[in-house]
């Protein structure tokens, strides 16, 4: 039966001893769109990819990808996805060109196919260049490109990118956005992971927030940014001890009573529209000193501290456990 949905689970369980990695997780994702993980370390974001993409096979629950499933119809699944890890899986003591031209025959592209492919992904990766270095003489950077390269080699209709920018520059990462978002434009649907809530603000259009291996909140980047509020203002005053005073001054203009945080006070607003400038006009006339004043609205990093009671990063317990049982 036909599904709009490239990638779909229900109820997905896979347990390393008693630490639940993946805990009754449901997902789908449209053809043709981006759906971005996220979550810390240890929340069940890479053995979900590794049970997508066949690697691990679930304790229970089912997930089909690209109409297959993933336990009975692995042959023929990994033929059409790609997968890009946090660690680039190119082979160093080959050149880059090598390395693509491989990955074509892998994928029985044939030799002529093969290497018109790879010729075509080193110029879309800006890798022309380099194409006959061994790759151990390549950049991070270029090394990841090269990677995101060899999972495109066979044009996959389903793209799973865990992690994929870690530890690279600015630059670099901006080159593997374009590059995720010209392949999605293509009709590509990619399962994205990552700790950048930047990342995810950019590229997904939706999220799924997933933590001790659940997932606690799905919706695209404005709807979950909604949950923790509105608009606020944020002002530094010359004078901290202030703030109190401040505070009742203010109150008249927020949806909710203002705080203080660390010397900073946070106005959630009733209304954004001229809010600076009464700010101003209010604090004025009861002569109190401004420093900063800035219009803030809510982030995924606020989403993701208001959902979790953390940030973007935590233990590794999951990954350890999976390695153990690998090891075993």
């Amino acid at each position: 039966m036909a599904t709009p949905y490239a990638i779909e689970t229900q109820d997905l369980r896979k347990h390393f001893g008693d630490v639940h990695a993946v805990d009754g997780v449901d997902l789908r994702v449209p053809q043709g769109t981006i759906l971005g993980l996220l979550g810390p370390n240890g929340a069940g974001k890479t053995t979900t990819v590794r049970i997508l993409t066949t690697l691990l096979e679930p304790d229970a629950g089912s997930a089909r990808v690209a109409g297959l499933d993933v336990v009975h119809d692995q042959d023929a699944l990994r033929s059409q996805i790609g997968l890009a890890g946090q660690y680039a899986a190119v082979d160093e003591n080959l050149k880059g060109r090598e390395n693509l031209e491989m990955v074509g025959r892998l994928y029985h592209l044939g030799g002529d196919v093969a290497r018109r492919r790879a010729g075509e992904l080193l110029a879309q990766f800006d890798l022309l260049d380099a194409q006959d270095r061994l790759v151990r003489t390549y950049s991070g950077g270029m090394r990841r490109r090269l990677d995101l390269a060899a999972a495109l080699v066979a044009r996959p209709p389903v793209l799973f990118l865990d992690e994929p920018t870690t530890g690279l520059d600015p630059r670099s990462r901006l080159s593997l956005w374009e590059t995720i978002e010209e392949a999605v434009a293509g009709g590509t649907t990619v399962l994205l992971t990552t700790q950048y809530l930047d990342e995810a603000d950019r590229l997904a259009d939706s999220i799924a927030v997933i933590d001790h291996g659940r997932v606690i909140a799905e919706g695209t980047s404005d709807d979950l940014k909604g949950r923790v509020g509105g608009d606020r203002l944020e002002l530094t005053l010359e004078d901290s001890s202030q703030c109190a005073e401040s505070i009742e001054v203010l109150a008249p203009m927020a949806d909710e009573r203002p705080t203080t945080h660390d010397g900073v006070v946070i106005v959630p607003l009733r209304h954004k529209r001229g809010s600076i400038a009464e700010a101003v006009r209010r604090l004025d006339q009861r002569g109190v000193a401004i420093e900063d004043i800035a219009l803030r609205r809510p982030t995924l990093d606020d989403v993701f501290l208001n959902l979790t009671g953390h940030v973007a990063e935590d233990q590794d317990e999951e990954e350890e456990k999976e390695k153990e049982e690998v090891a075993a």
